[in-house]
């Protein structure tokens, strides 16, 4: 079976290199990539040595509507010349081009995964019945979690015999096992020795709730004074935030670490004893997953993957949206119960039922044949 994936907008997507890697251990399947991206992206010259087909239609998000159109008719040539069994897009930009392109072109299998779920809804309505109509062209679509699956049944009026969940998933044992050196020199970068560090993994920008945290900062930094905050991430938000920790006086308390390395990730959520997500409307979250893989108790919104993995006031806590009380009361009760270290083996284990790479692909597999069964049935 060959299935092309797609994805607009991103020079590098992990977990499209996480199949690949998986893929030649399974000669049945085939797995080709198309980035559609304004510049060359390095992960062409990276797939074939993995075994895969890699394609560039350069795609200028600053003219969507023209890119779009361009990309079609690429798409189109593509797929007549390759012949895949699957289309499978990931993002809008690449959903509308891409599904339009695999019917013209007379794929049957056109899989759809709503990484961008709401934002449409919330920040641009009058593109939403673009979305429904990616709902309509595709013949399965992907939530990304049960939040997810009910808003495009609710909201985007998604066939529910098309609707599957399946949760991203990530290298489980990348998280779980940081370099304990890396972790070291990153306590003394920071300066966070001895510190209650509570963790943010996140771009910084007005959805992922950063306001919120800093108006909770506080209360919590003279509750515990030995508090910090790490802010993993940068983003236009930067120095606005900057200017609202300088002016209630938390320059101790929260530390901005900038753009960082990807493979210091792990080692960042290894430092941390808390982890804090304020985000609104969040399909998914890898964050969430990752923060679980590293066995940290989590103080989330009720969004995404934290709401399908965190069961509230046992193994993390939830709280709503914009709900600076509810931060607090989240942090103060992983500390007093003393979440902080237990619990940590649980977070991991369903860390990996819920959110590993194997699940993952097994699940995708799982679709493709089932839709390839249906074809032959009809």
């Amino acid at each position: 079976m060959h299935i092309v994936f797609l994805m607009a907008n991103n020079s590098s997507v992990p977990y499209f290199n996480w199949f690949a890697e998986e893929s030649k251990k399974h000669s049945d399947y085939r797995f080709s990539f198309v980035a559609m991206h304004k510049e060359r992206p390095e992960m062409l010259d990276e797939m074939p040595a993995k075994g895969c087909e890699a394609h560039w239609i350069k795609f200028d998000n600053g003219k969507r509507k023209s890119s779009m159109i361009y990309s079609f008719f690429k798409l189109v040539k593509l797929f007549r010349k390759i012949k895949p069994d699957v289309v499978h897009t990931h993002l809008f930009d690449d959903s509308l081009p891409g599904l339009l392109a695999a019917k013209f072109a007379g794929i049957k299998t056109r899989v759809i995964t709503k990484n961008d779920t709401t934002f449409h809804w919330y920040y641009a309505p009058k593109w939403v019945f673009l979305d429904k109509l990616n709902n309509w062209i595709a013949t399965d679509i992907v939530a990304i979690s049960n939040e997810s699956r009910e808003f495009i049944l609710k909201n985007e009026k998604g066939d529910p015999t098309k609707v599957r969940v399946i949760h991203h998933g990530i290298p489980i044992a990348q998280f779980a096992n940081p370099e304990s050196q890396r972790m070291a020199d990153l306590i003394e970068k920071y300066e966070l020795q001895d510190k209650l560090i509570i963790g943010t993994v996140a771009r910084l920008i007005e959805w992922k709730g950063y306001r919120y945290i800093i108006e909770a900062a506080r209360i919590i930094a003279k509750k515990h004074p030995a508090a910090r905050f790490l802010f993993v991430g940068t983003g236009d938000q930067q120095l606005e935030l900057e200017s609202l920790v300088k002016s209630y006086k938390l320059e101790e308390h929260v530390v901005f670490t900038g753009w960082v390395d990807r493979a210091d990730v792990p080692s960042l959520y290894g430092i941390m004893n808390i982890y804090l997500h304020a985000a609104s409307k969040e399909p998914f979250g890898f964050v969430i997953a990752e923060a679980m893989a590293a066995g940290l108790p989590i103080v989330s919104t009720k969004t995404g993957a934290a709401l399908d993995a965190i069961v509230h006031k046992e193994d993390g806590y939830l709280v709503d949206e914009k709900d600076v009380d509810g931060i607090i009361k989240g942090i103060d009760f992983i500390v007093e119960k003393n979440l902080l270290r237990d619990n940590r083996e649980i977070l991991k284990r369903k860390a990996v039922e819920l959110y590993s790479f194997d699940v993952m692909w097994r699940k995708h597999i799982e679709l493709y044949n089932r839709a390839k069964s249906r074809l032959n049935l009809k």
